[in-house]
């Protein structure tokens, strides 16, 4: 329901802005832009035409570019921090948080990052430098450098005194974290803890020590199975030294999940998870043509197998309009199976030590669903062509691919992890060649043993 007000107050919106950017009201359109929270701008602009997205963006107050930069997806933000200089990308780009810093930069051309970096304070560049040190979708690249530190000797009374004098803590801060003379991690102290404590008393004595801590070279996605699992708010960030580095926090996690999410969905048909819905026509061709010639390839090969058996084809003209069904039948299965099994992956739940037993559960599963719906396209087949070695035909292919297909969908994302494959990018399109042309030879080559 609240997502469904939020879309109709943008569409809205969007209606009344390009109502007046068309009346030429520009001042109007600037006052109800600055009037507009970050979030509701970014999807303004996400639900905007290229050039009406650009005469927005002129519009908008340079003091919110940032937070604004914040919220677009990555191809959105990318187009349009590569139309503004350096400097103004800098500005931008002031006091943000370590992760998003990085994040930022990381989508532009090496050229236009060197030239952004020297147009940054230093604190921010050593900043920037540090986070793009590490690998894209690691710990070390989406955490924030925004921690406080303790020494275990000091009282309590001393870091509350700190802390109202510091009169803020760093956003979704949970925990302190307690480190010696040499940065390392040695104990976290949570804040309910310092809330509680007497006043008199050292930090070491009511710390937790040996503290869970991220590795700074963890993958972003295992990051995200340790906060669903441990149910944490922030957590410190680790380097080899035990050094702590950083911390990562609850909302970032959130992103890693959300991104994920839209990468397996979008994948799966062979697009970019943050693609642009108003990018360029001659763009979005490029992108959707590599896809689309794959696709092409596939369907060649299973029209190949089905020139094999033109003879039979041409004497049994019938075997055209069945020939589809024992193919899509498959295809559907198999693609139950693949996102089944995917999604299991991504969960953490399927392993080399279970995968053999997956395997043979679908395995049966594909042989029992075979059964059901070979023996119901036979009866069908048998009645409305009155013939029943034409159902038999159907039912020996439709179990052949069901059982193929369960295969298929359990093995292709397995095999496919170990390769360094994305299984949500190809796994359909392969599983799909197979059934179909699994499903293809096994109907015509049947028919043709059988029938002619």
């Amino acid at each position: 329901m609240a997502e469904t007000l939020e879309h109709e107050y943008i569409a809205s919106q969007l209606e009344a802005i390009n109502e007046a950017l068309n009346n030429g009201l520009y001042i109007h359109v600037r006052k109800m832009l600055h009037n507009m929270q970050p979030a509701d701008v970014a999807l303004l602009l996400e639900s905007s035409p290229v050039k009406s997205r650009t005469l927005l963006w002129q519009l908008i107050d340079t003091d919110f570019h940032g937070d604004i930069l914040e919220e677009l997806s990555e191809d959105v933000r990318n187009g349009i921090m590569r139309e503004m200089g350096p400097a103004q990308v800098a500005d931008a780009l002031e006091d943000m948080d370590t992760d998003d810093l990085a994040e930022m930069l990381h989508g532009l051309p090496d050229k236009v990052v060197q030239e952004v970096l020297t147009e940054l304070d230093t604190m921010d560049r050593a900043r920037a430098e540090k986070a793009l040190s590490f690998g894209e979708g690691t710990a070390g690249f989406i955490m924030n450098t925004d921690t406080i530190t303790l020494r275990p000797e000091v009282t309590i009374e001393v870091i509350l005194r700190y802390l109202r004098l510091k009169k803020e803590l760093p956003q979704d801060t949970d925990t302190l974290y307690v480190t010696n003379r040499y940065d390392k991690l040695i104990g976290t102290l949570s804040l309910p803890t310092l809330l509680t404590s007497d006043p008199d008393v050292a930090v070491e004595t009511v710390m937790e020590e040996e503290p869970e801590a991220i590795s700074v070279d963890m993958p972003e996605l295992e990051v995200a199975k340790l906060f669903e699992r441990l149910d944490w708010i922030s957590a410190p960030v680790v380097n080899e030294q035990n050094e702590l580095v950083g911390r990562i926090t609850i909302d970032d996690v959130v992103d890693i999940i959300r991104e994920d999410a839209e990468h397996s969905m979008m994948s799966m048909a062979g697009l970019e998870d943050e693609e642009d819905t108003f990018a360029p026509v001659f763009k979005s061709t490029q992108r959707r043509s590599i896809w689309l010639g794959v696709n092409l390839l596939t369907a060649l090969l299973a029209a190949m197998v089905s020139d094999l058996f033109e003879a039979t084809l041409s004497q049994l003209a019938v075997l055209a309009i069945l020939n589809t069904i024992v193919p899509l039948m498959g295809g559907v299965a198999g693609n139950q199976t693949l996102t089944l099994v995917i999604r299991g992956m991504a969960l953490g739940h399927v392993s080399p030590s279970n995968s053999r037993w997956l395997i043979g559960k679908e395995l049966a599963i594909g042989f029992l669903n075979g059964i059901i719906w070979a023996v119901l396209i036979a009866s069908v087949v048998a009645i409305w062509k009155q013939d029943f070695m034409l159902g038999v035909v159907i039912a020996f292919a439709m179990l052949v691919n069901m059982i193929a297909a369960g295969l298929a969908g359990v093995t292709l994302p397995i095999i496919m992890k170990k390769l360094k494959i994305d299984p949500a990018l190809a796994g359909s399109v392969i599983l799909t060649t197979i059934t179909d042309v699994v499903g293809i030879f096994a109907f015509l080559g049947t028919a043709t043993l059988l029938l002619m």
